[in-house]
């Protein structure tokens, strides 16, 4: 919640910033896709890093060096000190997912997706609270270098928070998330006691690996990234790199479009994606029902809500009024939200909690990838009609189905999701 909350203070208000430094579209677009490429490269080698150090000294460095980039961001009086500013954060920025990965050590199986929707739902909170607090900010004096200061305040505080957690690297997770999957109560009981948190494959390894000379510690993590390049995990890649591109294609020409289509304001527009973001919040909660109703089939849950996304993408793309576009929304956060869960359990499941650091890692420079892309796409596909991007990402959503389809058998035995080697 505070890491979003503080980030989402300040990024709305950066683009007005290094325009009142003097720097034109061009530069300013340019040092902001520097920083997507940074993340794309950095996030599978530091989630890699966590699984080789363990989750507390990567999370903490983590941490710390993106409070010193927003602490250079509330120093950035020129355009080259604010392009400066986002070099630690564009690297290092990547506290979500070590955190999840943090979470899929501590929580059984069965829990995860419940757990990660919780955990989705908190950080959707403080990304709806932060842009209305950093725009009170902005109207003060010298806002956006006090808002700054304040997010990088947040950051040191949470590691505060991690440095004072009771750590424990003793490998003796391994019998506690066993008997959790055979009990609807495994994460209660385990949050009731001290925290035993697994750094990857082994604590005790993680522990004594944080002292290796850095060349050793980056050729294991080349060695991992290596291993999961060279999997059988390409298939759940790309279904996420294609859902993906197929959302960021809906939400591209968003309020543009419906100025074209149906004469509605930019106004009504953002308040019809805050509302969306809202029901996001809410669709997190609701994965524990969900995840009990599908009998804890991860593959179903998301083969059924990549399916109904597509649906609903669809019914934005060919509505004849604004009121199936505000019914298509109200759904789509959910799918959308149940969908980024699902998604990220099934990576998990198939590949293991020994590696949940490459995994998500990986996962997040595949969304980078599709951050790229998508931006891309709309911009050809606009010259042609303003539904032009949603209905291209339904084409791509259904790619991604069928490719679902025609490897069921790879992710469903009985109900449960199977790890097969190549």
């Amino acid at each position: 919640f505070q890491d979003l909350f503080g980030v989402s203070m300040v990024v709305p208000l950066m683009s007005l910033h290094i325009k009142s430094l003097g720097a034109s579209h061009t530069v300013a677009g340019i040092i902001g896709s520097l920083y997507g490429v940074m993340q794309l490269f950095s996030s599978t080698f530091v989630g890699c890093w966590s699984d080789v150090v363990g989750r507390r000294y990567s999370l903490l460095a983590c941490i710390l060096l993106s409070a010193l980039g927003y602490f250079l961001l509330g120093t950035s009086t020129t355009v080259f000190l604010f392009a400066v500013s986002r070099v630690p954060v564009g690297i290092f920025k990547h506290t979500l997912s070590i955190s999840k990965a943090l979470l899929s050590d501590l929580v059984s199986e069965r829990d995860r997706p419940l757990v990660m929707g919780r955990f989705n739902a908190a950080s959707g909170v403080g990304f709806i609270l932060g842009p209305v607090v950093g725009g009170y900010l902005a109207e003060l004096e010298d806002g956006f270098y006090q808002t700054s200061f304040i997010c990088a305040s947040i950051f040191l505080l949470n590691a505060g928070l991690v440095w004072m957690l009771p750590w424990s690297e003793e490998n003796t997770g391994n019998s506690e998330h066993r008997q959790g999957n055979k009990k609807t109560g495994g994460f209660s009981a385990k949050a009731d006691n001290d925290l035993h948190l697994k750094s990857g494959s082994n604590g005790a390894m993680a522990s004594d690996s944080l002292f290796w000379s850095p060349w050793i510690q980056v050729t294991t993590v080349l060695k991992r990234i290596k291993e999961i390049a060279c999997s059988n995990l390409w298939d759940i890649f790309l279904v996420r790199l294609l859902m993906s591109v197929a959302i960021l294609l809906y939400y591209s020409n968003f309020s543009l479009a419906l100025e074209e289509r149906f004469g509605v304001k930019p106004l009504f527009a953002g308040y019809l994606m805050s509302y969306s973001s809202a029901l996001g919040v809410l669709a997190g909660c609701l994965l524990g029902p969900i995840t009990r109703l599908y009998q804890h089939n991860t593959y179903r849950i998301l083969l059924h809500s990549s399916t109904f996304t597509c649906t609903l993408i669809f019914l934005h793309a060919s509505a004849l009024s604004i009121w199936m576009v505000i019914l298509s929304s109200t759904f789509l956060a959910f799918s959308t939200t149940i969908g980024r869960t699902c998604i990220i359990d099934l990576e998990l499941t198939i590949g293991g909690n020994e590696a949940s650091g490459t995994l998500l890692g990986v996962g997040q420079s595949v969304t980078s990838v599709g951050r790229i892309i998508a931006p891309l796409l709309s911009g050809v596909s606009q010259e042609f009609s303003p539904c032009g991007p949603p209905s291209l990402g339904v084409g791509l959503a259904l790619v991604a189905i069928l490719i679902m389809n025609a490897n069921k058998q790879k992710y469903c035995s009985h109900g449960n999701v199977k790890l097969k080697n190549k």
